[in-house]
């Protein structure tokens, strides 16, 4: 796990200053080691965090005409050094960073189908004249770039880093707003500065001459579905492939341990660790002091039941929001999540034992683990049978009907079919959006909204749902999900950790098991009421029945309470103070009325949180003042 950044110039050589200041921003990814690489018009800049062969793995690393900078993990690396060097290839290093090259030596640009782990990477190969860069098949490890107009090309882990070197002046995409507060984060390759574009999961980029060619080489695919003699067989051939997807996770020559919520996916990790290590784990949690978001009792007994070595912490309000600023620094971007501000205090309790942990993201949406899917999977089929018996004009006045309920129930009725067409657009993207398309009408200014012009929220979405093989409805949704909302939530979990200066791996996410998963029928991920069904068949009789058993809960975090009582000024001074409203981006009178009808008990903690984070980027980034303080 590092931090990577480069500069490729159609003329003129890189200046090592604007180079090593972009790489040095970057410190916090790579605290153990640091170098650059300079051949004429490229330039390559490294942070590392020393994880494999600690000695032999400095980078920018160098072999034959190629140079490498890279961040993750490849994690049968080991494996394809034996192929080739039964093939006549020599290695200098036991690193998997000389494995790539090895292997770019051998496939070139098709060297990322022969990669098994995280990683973006970047060759600059002196005999092509070209620079070639990668980005893992789900997206774990980040990737951000801009290409100007005169053909030069900055890329990097983070958006801060292109600052640094003055590849781009930090401004509003106002393109993105209406995605940004929907979809918890932009969708597709945008991101919320102007000019910036982020290398998509499973893609890679190739700059030669000034241009460049983005390619596809990996997509997550739904058909044909896998079948097998009985559901027992497919049991045990998901358990024996994510118990492989730990296994291979476990590669480290420093201290390794592991995240432990008490829900059913850290929980499966755990139970599949303490068979393949031979020391007690290490594992660690989070929690706030505040009794309805107080879930250790769960981590302990998974902690108890494996014997781990466990280790947690205690997050108060006045840590949650004293953080926060450094954590919207950090991420680069609005922080799309509450549970970004815990991640960061587990990471740096982690950080004090080890270098490496495991995590239990992106079950949810290989395993359809969220509540929505079920929830949109009901109104969709009920909405599909209501519009073709229900005559339009029939269903036009019942719309109006509802609009015209009380509040109460007038909102719970507006998110059915009855009041929305029934397709996924509305009874998904939307349903479950932070600021639905109705009230985003209201949330814009009239300046923002002639910005916009014809793009929507969910454009990218449409798309999505338009370029998969996905035949059933709920993998349709789980595709949307993996392309998007997992992506804003890998970039947490990679941004949050780094910022501690630690490493996580995501065994749900090897591509293989992820593969298997996908092409598993329905049912075996969603049954009935059951969410993670196979999940759960697998860990039965493993796991403690009150884990196997309990919903999923996600990271309780008590905000709506905090910002009516407690912390009400962090409302005053990021949503409804003068500066902010000074942007002009939002219209004014709705924000006042949001905060109104949430102070008098209407929960409204998602919207205030993007606003708040929104605010407190804009400071940071926008207007140059970098972390804000409290």
């Amino acid at each position: 796990m590092c931090g990577i950044n480069g500069i490729a110039l159609r003329h003129g050589r890189v200046d090592e200053r604007r180079l090593m200041a972009m790489r040095d921003v970057l410190e916090h990814r790579g605290p153990d080691d640091a170098g650059i690489h300079i051949d004429g018009n490229i330039g390559l800049g490294h942070r590392r965090l020393s994880i494999v062969d600690v000695k032999g793995g400095v980078q920018p690393m160098l072999r034959g005409g190629a140079a490498i900078v890279f961040n993750g993990e490849i994690y049968d690396h080991r494996e394809s050094r034996k192929v080739l060097a039964q093939n006549g290839v020599e290695f200098f290093t036991t690193s998997d960073t000389e494995t790539i090259l090895a292997l770019y030596e051998r496939y070139g640009r098709e060297v990322v189908e022969h990669l098994r782990g995280m990683f973006a990477f970047a060759i600059w190969d002196r005999s092509k004249q070209s620079l070639f860069i990668a980005r893992d098949r789900l997206g774990v490890k980040p990737l951000y770039y801009v290409h100007k107009d005169n053909g030069d090309l900055y890329f990097a882990s983070e958006i801060k880093a292109l600052l640094a070197a003055g590849a781009i002046k930090a401004e509003v995409n106002f393109a993105a707003l209406q995605d940004q507060f929907a979809n918890h984060g932009t969708c597709g390759d945008a991101t919320l500065f102007s000019g910036v574009k982020r290398l998509k999961p499973g893609h890679t980029l190739e700059w030669k001459d000034g241009k460049i060619e983005i390619r596809e080489y990996w997509d997550l695919e739904f058909e044909p579905k896998v079948t097998r003699a009985s559901e027992r067989d497919l049991v045990e051939e998901w358990r024996e492939m994510f118990r492989e997807a730990v296994e291979m996770r476990l590669m480290a020559d420093v201290p390794l341990g592991m995240f432990l919520s008490g829900g059913i996916d850290s929980s499966a990790i755990a139970a599949v660790m303490s068979q393949l290590v031979d020391e007690p784990i290490k594992t660690f949690s989070v929690a706030f002091d505040d009794r309805d978001a107080n879930e250790h009792h769960f981590a302990r007994l998974v902690a108890n039941k494996f014997g781990t070595d466990h280790h947690e912490t205690i997050l108060s309000p006045d840590d949650f929001f004293a953080t926060l600023p450094k954590l919207v620094w950090h991420e680069d971007e609005p922080l799309g999540f509450l549970a970004s501000v815990p991640l960061y205090f587990v990471s740096k309790l982690a950080a004090e034992h080890v270098k490496v942990v495991l995590t239990g993201e992106g079950s949810d949406e290989m395993l359809a683990g969220y509540g929505r899917y079920a929830k949109a999977l009901k109104l969709l089929e009920f909405g599909e049978r209501y519009e073709a018996v229900t005559p339009g004009f029939i269903r036009g006045a019942v719309r109006g009907g509802v609009a015209a309920l009380p509040a109460s129930l007038g909102q719970k009725l507006g998110r059915t079919f009855l009041a929305r067409d029934a397709d996924i657009e509305n009874l998904f993207f939307d349903n479950f959006a932070v600021f639905p398309k109705r009230e985003q009408k209201r949330l814009f200014s009239k300046n923002s909204r002639e910005h916009f012009g014809l793009s929507g929220a969910y454009d990218e979405l449409e798309l999505l749902l338009g370029k998969t093989d996905a035949v059933d409805t709920l993998d349709k949704l789980l595709y949307a999900d993996t392309e998007t909302y997992l992506h804003e939530l890998l970039m947490k979990q990679d941004q949050m950790s780094m910022a501690a200066s630690i490493e996580s791996r995501v065994p749900f996410l090897d591509h293989k098991l992820a593969e298997f998963s996908a092409r598993m029928p329905r049912e075996m991920k969603l049954r009935g009421g059951t969410t993670k069904w196979i999940l759960r068949e697998a860990m039965a009789g493993v796991l403690p029945t009150e884990i196997l058993t309990r919903p999923k809960m996600g990271f309780p975090v008590p905000l709506g309470k905090w910002l009516r009582t407690t912390h009400r000024h962090i409302v005053d001074e990021y949503i409804l103070s003068e500066r902010a409203a000074e942007r002009g981006i939002f219209d004014r009178e709705y924000v006042m009325s949001l905060v109104a009808r949430h102070s008098a008990g209407e929960n409204a903690d998602e919207k205030l949180w993007a606003l708040i984070n929104f605010e407190m980027w804009a400071r940071t980034f926008i207007d140059g003042e970098g972390p804000q303080e409290f």
